[in-house]
């Protein structure tokens, strides 16, 4: 019985690090020093193969380094735990390098939290997950999900459903090192390096040191190139005997790789058969066979030559989607702690700062000349010296175009267009605590008081930079070296300050009773989330269209004197002056062009989370719980809405939330570790993004009411000790409840989407797979398999359309296709040529029998930006163009040799 276990084991309990299966030190020592006790000294615990089924009240999957050692070295985490089931990752290439999209239970992954040794890792402006930005998996202990709720403590303002935690590895107590060369496919290489110190105190204190380096060129397109490196550091002091610790790390990251692998959805049936080609524009399409996977993107080179008194014109070299840069440093310093101040009262703490820098985007062709801002006012030539300095004639990021007013290329004369990079740049400094007070009442009574802070200074500019005559920046980075006007100003397309920042409270019950068969897990969080926005340039769309002019305020008092007021139709909120009398959702409304300025907005939310589970046998149990989420509107969002004045209910996004509820049953043993769950999950305000009325542009929209419902299962079995097999599957249906207005007549009336009763896009309606693993003495052999079911592409569950002479033709179906994916694994030890059991050659296969598929698709969130467009009278007059979408990597071989010692 688990009361009379107590003081038998709970001091054990706090040095298993197996047990650790949550994210924050607090939540860990919370569960450790509760739930888990219970299996200390069993091989419970380990699971089967590196899976493990915890016993919580949530359902939770882990994979830990028996698991994960197996899979093919440098690969994103997030792929990893594409073998758990309601989770599907979908990789843009074979090697964890370029990014991906995560999906847990149709909870995409802005709506997902995950954490790195606790510390968050969403974005803070957008809540967006980068996949290639993850830790190496050789220094990862463990990772977990919980499927469809969050911790009590989660440090997230985003996060309406499932979490991904994952903690890196303690130093160990003997001096080691380990090396790793692979060698691939696509001219794959990396390298990675660490060595562990031992113990080299008295004290106990110990630490590693790890650094790799990867590069490969895209499946698709042999001139994009990946280049990653990441050095990693953690030194780890005991605090006495009982558990207390101090833990240091530092991580950095930086990655440089082109876009890659991103083609228009369509295959062009009917009229259009054989009319295009595979490849990035928009009038390529999506490869029909293997053999078109490969596409080429030609050379280019600048040839126009700077000539006086002649207006040369910027071709289109660097404007290829596979020849733009997605750059990014990212880094962090974490401090993990635990203290016990008195017997069973336990303080931890988890300090920390991170910084990102990075950029995407393409190219713009830059203007010497003027802006006339004013061209209503009078037909002022820029062109000339004389009217060049008319006020009405400015420098500046105007119409979403850069005017400098001087010469660009060098002639001497003010005639030109010059192709610039352009992208979209991000700076965040980042810092925060989560903390916890955990107090133990009596034997199976817990309680634990929490608070995080979390705040992110997110900088997000727009600068400028030159190209080489290749279309290749000399400066990935135009921030570091920007390009100036004719006032020494960097013109930027984007300009903005924000402040993202987080206060929140929590408490947490954990009981046992019954002798311990019952345990009840009771918390709340308290989360009061601010968002300080500063845009320094003044909004010309609903969409978020903006004109910039930076330090000059005579250029911005200019433009916004010529264009005074935004008419657009009914908006609540601006009533009186702005709107005529007794106003109609048809009616027009004027109100004055919102300029550069400052808005705060806040948020609050109590959120319960409780759960139970109850022990049918020592083996079998029965769980449950039940949490509420929420998400506020990130900083696109939020600036999007700076169009309208405050007072508008368009300029006051609502949050969204959600209700998620699941139970389910759970078999532990040491060789079997199985679960199945069912779920609900009940959204408000699901945050989705439609069709601007005003200047037929995408906005952020409110769906609405959504319900989500599905289960999911899995079971790892191990027969004997040298053979493992596992098995998983999963379903989703969704239904979203209202139609989505996408568009309005020219008397205003509403046109409506058809999304009633249809399913959320870009979620699969199905997963299942399996696995196994052999170890037959002279070799290791293992297999992974998962079968992913179709996507819709559009919320609208149409397909993809276009408008050819007059015809509507379909170009793509409205699903993706369901696809299987076949990993092979194999490892022989070297111990026959002398060396130790810690060198080995390890040979990975990645989508064994070259399955053409759809990886991530782009239609965007809640899939109406791609839609039709329409005439006055709410006819459909044309089809934006086909949705991108990125082709799934082919049969990948890597061969790695892992040298220990």
């Amino acid at each position: 019985m688990r009361t009379k276990l107590f003081a038998g084991v709970a001091f054990a309990a706090l040095l298993i690090p197996a047990s650790a299966y949550a994210q924050s030190t607090g939540t860990i020592d919370f569960e450790e020093g509760s739930e888990e006790i219970v299996v200390t000294g069993t091989r419970t615990q380990n699971g089967v193969n590196g899976i493990v089924v915890p016993d919580t009240t949530k359902t939770r999957g882990v994979l830990n380094q028996e698991f994960i050692q197996r899979q093919a070295p440098g690969q994103s985490v997030n792929d990893l735990i594409n073998q758990l089931p309601g989770v599907s990752y979908t990789n843009n290439d074979p090697f964890g390098s370029s990014g991906g999209s995560l999906n847990i239970r149709g909870f995409e992954g802005s709506r997902i939290s995950q954490t790195f040794d606790g510390i968050p890792l969403n974005d803070s402006g957008n809540y967006a997950i980068y996949g290639n930005q993850q830790l190496d998996p050789e220094l990862i202990e463990q990772v977990n999900v919980n499927m469809g709720t969050t911790d009590v403590d989660s440090p997230t303002a985003g996060a309406t459903g499932s979490t991904v935690n994952y903690r890196t590895r303690n130093p160990s107590e003997d001096f080691g090192v380990r090396l790793i060369g692979s060698v691939g496919d696509f001219d794959f290489f990396r390298i990675f390096g660490l060595v562990d110190t031992g113990t080299f105190t008295s004290f106990g204190t110990r630490a590693w040191l790890s650094a790799s380096s990867a590069r490969n060129h895209s499946p698709f397109n042999d001139r994009a190139q990946v280049e990653k490196q990441q050095y990693n550091a953690k030194i780890y002091q005991p605090l006495g005997d009982g558990g207390d610790f101090i833990a240091i790390a530092g991580h950095w990251n930086e990655n440089r790789n082109n876009f890659q692998g991103s083609v228009p959805l369509r295959t062009d049936t009917g009229v259009l058969t054989g009319s295009r080609v595979v490849g990035p524009n928009t009038n390529n399409r999506f490869p029909i066979t293997n053999d078109e996977r490969e596409y080429s993107v030609p050379l280019c080179q600048i040839t126009n030559t700077a000539r006086p008194g002649v207006a040369d014109t910027a071709n289109s070299c660097g404007s290829v989607f596979d020849e733009r840069f997605n750059p990014s440093n990212t880094g962090n310093v974490r401090i993990n702690s635990r203290f016990t101040l008195a017997e069973g009262l336990v303080f931890a703490a988890d300090p920390y700062y991170q910084y990102t820098k990075a950029n995407g985007g393409g190219t713009t062709v830059g203007q010497e000349v003027r802006r006339d801002v004013n061209p209503a006012g009078g037909a002022a030539n820029c062109n000339t010296a004389a009217n060049s300095a008319t006020v009405s004639c400015q420098v500046g990021y105007i119409g979403g175009t850069p005017y400098f007013g001087r010469d660009l290329n060098g002639d001497g004369d003010l005639l030109d267009t010059v192709r610039l990079l352009t992208p979209s740049q991000t700076q965040t400094h980042r810092i925060g605590v989560i903390s916890s007070l955990r107090y133990t009442v009596s034997p199976g009574q817990t309680v634990r008081v929490a608070y995080t802070y979390d705040r992110a200074r997110h900088r997000q500019t727009g600068e400028t930079g030159f190209l080489q005559y290749n279309g290749q920046p000399f400066d990935v980075f135009p921030v570091n070296d920007p390009v100036l006007d004719v006032n020494g100003r960097a013109l930027q397309k984007r300009d903005r300050l924000s402040f993202a920042i987080l206060h929140q409270f929590a408490a947490q019950y954990n009981g046992e009773f019954f002798d311990g068969t019952f345990r009840v897990d009771a918390g709340i969080s308290v989360k009061f989330l601010r968002r300080n926005l500063n845009n320094y340039c003044a909004t010309s769309s609903a969409a978020g269209f903006i004109e910039c002019f930076g330090s000059d305020s005579a250029a911005q008092a200019a433009w916004l004197a010529a264009n005074p007021t935004q008419t657009v139709p009914y908006a609540a909120g601006v009533e009186g002056a702005t709107c005529p009398a007794n106003p109609t959702p048809s009616t027009n409304c004027t109100f004055p062009t919102q300029g550069p300025q400052q808005r705060i907005v806040d948020y609050k939310r109590a959120l319960p989370n409780i759960g139970y589970v109850a022990d049918i046998t020592d083996k079998l149990s029965l769980y449950g719980n039940f949490s509420q989420s929420i998400q506020v509107p990130g900083t696109d969002n939020l600036y999007n809405s700076f169009y309208y004045p405050v007072t508008a209910d368009q300029a006051n996004p609502k949050p969204e939330t959600t209700d998620n509820l699941e139970t389910g049953l759970r078999y532990r043993s040491s060789k079997v570790q199985a679960q199945v769950a069912a779920w609900y999950t009940n959204y408000k305000n699901r945050l989705a993004s439609s069709y601007d009325a005003e200047l037929d542009k995408t906005v952020y929209r409110n769906l609405g009411k959504v319900k989500r419902f599905g289960f999911d299962g899995t079971i790892a079995y191990r027969p004997i000790n040298e053979l493992s097999v596992y098995a998983f599957g999963s379903y989703l249906d969704s239904e979203i409840q209202d139609d989505v207005v996408a568009g309005r007549t020219a008397a205003g009336a509403a046109i409506y989407a058809p999304t009633k009763g249809k399913r959320e896009s870009n979620a699969p309606v199905y997963t299942f797979g399996g696995g196994a693993q052999a170890d037959l003495g002279f070799a290791d052999f293992g297999f992974n398999v998962k079968r992913t079911g179709p996507r819709y592409i559009y919320d609208t569950n149409e397909p993809v359309r276009q408008i050819v002479s007059g015809n509507v033709i379909q170009v793509f179906g409205a699903k993706v296709p369901a696809y299987t994916l076949v990993d092979f694994n194999a490892r022989i030890p070297l111990g026959w040529a002398g060396l130790n059991d810690k060198t080995y050659f390890q040979l990975n296969v990645l989508n064994a029998f070259d399955e053409l598929w759809v990886s991530s698709l782009n239609s965007g969130n809640g899939a109406l930006n791609q839609g039709p467009t329409f005439s006055g009278t709410g006819a459909i007059t044309g089809y934006g163009n086909a949705p991108n979408s990125q082709i799934g990597y082919p049969r990948t071989f890597m061969g790695s040799l892992v040298v220990g010692f």
